[in-house]
């Protein structure tokens, strides 16, 4: 069992339309793409299951860890990581400090989270940024180490959203590589807009349409959806439209 909503509704105010409305939905192990238009509830499944925020009912659990439960919420954060669309920085830290900061929030002692920032801004190509100011650093360069604070204390499940807004397309490339390099040892949700690398990144899709899934399967059956006549070289994209228009 991975990351879990059980029945789970979510309004941001207390009259206006749920975001979510009884959701349910299991993630599978192993690296999954959350796809949807704005305003499907992408950003509010990852940071509901990030703990960050609490469903006004239903249950949010990660193997059976309930963070709703007091005596669960350290254990449930320790395993899940999280990087919101957008990232806050203490622009006065270096990467290492900024990165081992989180670590250390995260309940590493301060020498492991020192050592295990250094590896993990090394994993994100920063390494001769390590001991520069986060205020020194370029918006692309703020957002992989915005990744290297959700790698740093080895969880077991990385929720990332949108994490390649302001990357270059060769940094994006890194991106990709670094994805290929935790499979096997951490699974990952990442919401993007970006379609073209799902084939060689992921092996499960979700589309979400106003806070309710269109799609949940593999890479393969997703693929699937796209119209007979689909450009090689589009197909995945075809699919994707085809699914939010209901036609195939």
């Amino acid at each position: 069992m991975s990351l879990q909503y059980q029945s789970c509704t979510f309004r941001y105010r207390r009259r206006s339309r749920p975001v979510l409305d009884q959701l349910n939905l299991t993630f599978s192990d192993g690296h999954t793409v959350l796809l949807g238009p704005n305003g499907a509830g992408k950003s509010t499944l990852l940071a509901l299951g990030a703990s960050a925020t609490t469903p006004q009912a239903g249950v949010v659990s990660y193997q059976g860890i309930n963070p709703a439960r007091r005596r669960d919420t350290s254990s449930y954060r320790r395993r899940v990581s999280w990087l919101p669309q957008r990232p806050e920085f203490l622009s006065g830290m270096t990467c290492r400090e900024h990165v081992a900061y989180t670590g250390w929030l995260k309940g590493m002692t301060e020498r492991e989270a020192w050592n295990a920032a250094a590896a993990a801004v090394d994993r994100v190509g920063l390494t001769d940024k390590l001991d520069h100011r986060i205020k020194t650093l370029s918006g692309g360069q703020r957002q992989r180490v915005a990744i290297a604070q959700a790698l740093v204390h080895s969880a077991e499940i990385l929720l990332l959203d949108e994490p390649t807004v302001g990357l270059d397309p060769k940094q994006r490339r890194t991106f990709i590589d670094l994805l290929a390099s935790l499979r096997g040892t951490i699974s990952v949700i990442v919401s993007t807009h970006d379609i073209a690398d799902i084939d060689q990144a992921y092996d499960e899709v979700v589309v979400l349409e106003s806070g309710r899934p269109r799609f949940t399967g593999s890479v393969e059956a997703f693929a699937s959806h796209a119209r007979h006549d689909a450009v090689e070289g589009r197909r995945l994209e075809s699919a994707y439209s085809s699914l939010l228009e209901g036609v195939e």
